[in-house]
């Protein structure tokens, strides 16, 4: 079976995740199919907490893989803050 999941990088202490396509019996930070985004859960600032292929989400979604319960959760905040219209001051 394929699952799209996250793959932990960085330092101690430091988090990064990579959401990644994997088969489920490779293991959790090993050989992958194809990445498809990231998650940096400590971004502050103007930095990219989160970013997401959904073309390629959907894809791999519509041939058969599944979405682990985290990466479905980030996948519904993307799709929430890309949907919102941004305010713009005139």
């Amino acid at each position: 079976m394929v699952v799209i999941r996250l793959s932990r990088g960085g330092a101690k202490k430091r988090p990064f995740y990579n959401l990644v396509v994997a088969h489920s019996q490779n293991r959790r930070d090993g050989r992958f199919i194809e990445r498809v985004g990231f998650y940096n859960p400590v971004a502050s600032g103007q930095a990219e907490a989160l970013r997401v292929a959904f073309d390629r989400v959907d894809y791999w979604t519509s041939v058969g893989a599944q979405l682990s319960p985290t990466v479905e959760r980030l996948i519904k905040q993307a799709k929430s803050t890309v949907a919102a219209p941004v305010a713009v001051a005139a």
